[in-house]
């Protein structure tokens, strides 16, 4: 009787068991609503971020979560046990399989030439217990890596200078690096004991830092950029670190050559700088892309700007060098990019993303070399300024200052009389 119980029991226990894992295994027809620790697979291993799901009038949004920042995705569809998301701005999307307690799938990223990068992605819903972001077991005896790091990112023989400020509360570490041409946007990591890792993910490129504190106080370590790109880094604590003279610079080839350019808007209409629409107004003229995060970063400021200084007789115009050589495609992804961040100014496609196509399409400067590039013209059609790279908000003082100086080189060139007209 004893051993005909136990045998009984085993199997009720078995069968209960077998039906939770097969309950776990079958695709659902909804995802769970809450957070989720996400995963992107890049060959130096996981790049987390957060991720939120959630259910608002009746459709699912997400969150993408770092740091600070959250980015919410609208565009989402949930049919046949998928869930399907296209990030905003971007034609970049997320394409995965729905699980009880998890997410598994891929992100696939537009790349030059049209070409996908196709990333593994997995998310698993966080227990009530907490979060983590790469280690699930903290420490409490951690190395200090606040403040501000001088750096170099080699790449095939080639180095960059950067720079990287953090800021560090126990062993979460929260922060970004700057470049010449940019910043890598809102990083978030953890430290343990001696390493650190710190990633981010946000719709657009996705960033994963591996660092390592030795025992001078200096930082080593690798950094990739998706599937592709990777480098080598190291650094040390510098209070006083600039960037000022370390990047490229963008000049006119012959400055008594007027800047002009005519390229076609997302409907097929040719637009020339010289237009009667900008004729005595100040002009800012951006070069960027909608695959680019650092130009996402700039339209968020622009747009609230243009609407402020158009009346005063500002406009703006973006040159898009996007991923397609076919016109339609390219058109395609700049008028996703105009509804999804707002956008009212004018946008042309200029070309493709090569900075030396590029160059060839805009002649008169010396070259572009990152996106994006800023130049404004005041109302005489004078090039006053080219300043190359956007300090996004993830670098705090930074795009705090120049905000302000922007600010005020266009108070200022307003302020100057418009030119004589003749006749």
């Amino acid at each position: 009787m004893p051993n005909s119980f136990h045998s009984s029991m085993v199997r009720l226990v078995s069968t209960a068991l077998l039906a939770t894992l097969a309950a776990c295994g079958r695709p659902v027809d909804e995802p769970r609503t809450g957070r989720y620790r996400a995963t992107l697979e890049l060959p130096g291993g996981e790049a987390p971020f957060g991720l939120e799901v959630s259910k608002e009038n009746d459709r699912f949004v997400l969150y993408l979560e770092n740091a600070t920042e959250r980015t919410r995705v609208e565009n989402v569809t949930v049919a046949d046990g998928e869930l399907s998301a296209v990030f905003p701005g971007y034609e970049n999307s997320l394409q995965a399989r729905m699980y009880r307690d998890r997410l598994e799938g891929k992100v696939t990223l537009i790349k030059d030439e049209s070409k996908e990068q196709v990333i593994p992605f997995q998310a698993r819903l966080q227990d009530k217990g907490g979060s983590y972001r790469f280690y699930k077991e903290p420490l409490t005896d951690n190395a200090d890596l606040a403040g501000r790091w001088e750096m170099t990112l080699t790449s095939d023989g080639k180095s960059n200078a950067a720079i990287a400020i953090f800021e560090q509360q126990h062993d979460r570490i929260t922060g970004t690096v700057m470049t010449p041409t940019g910043d890598h946007r809102f990083l978030e990591g953890q430290v343990h004991g001696d390493e650190a890792q710190l990633s981010t993910f946000a719709g657009g490129l996705a960033y994963l830092y591996k660092l390592k504190v030795n025992q001078q106080g200096e930082l080593t370590g690798e950094m990739w950029q998706g599937l592709a790109s990777h480098s080598s880094v190291k650094g040390r604590r510098n209070e006083d670190a600039t960037l000022e003279g370390q990047g490229p610079s963008t000049e006119l080839k012959d400055e008594t050559t007027r800047f002009d350019f005519t390229f076609r808007d997302p409907q097929g209409n040719e637009v020339s700088l010289h237009d009667p629409k900008f004729q005595n107004k100040v002009v800012v003229v951006t070069l960027g892309g909608s695959w680019c995060p650092n130009c996402h970063d700039e339209a968020a400021f622009l747009v609230p700007f243009y609407e402020e200084y158009r009346p005063q007789g500002v406009e703006i115009v973006a040159l898009m060098f996007e991923r397609h050589g076919e016109f339609e495609r390219a058109a395609q992804a700049v008028r996703g990019y105009r509804k999804d961040l707002g956008i009212e100014f004018t946008t042309l496609i200029a070309g493709v993303s090569d900075t030396d196509e590029a160059s060839k399409a805009l002649p008169t400067l010396t070259g572009v070399y990152g996106y994006p590039t800023t130049i404004v013209v005041d109302r005489a059609g004078t090039v006053r300024d080219i300043h190359v790279g956007f300090s996004g908000p993830a670098t705090g003082k930074h795009y705090e200052d120049y905000v302000a100086e922007f600010r005020a080189l266009i108070d200022q060139l307003l302020a100057e009389p418009a030119p004589a007209t003749s006749g």
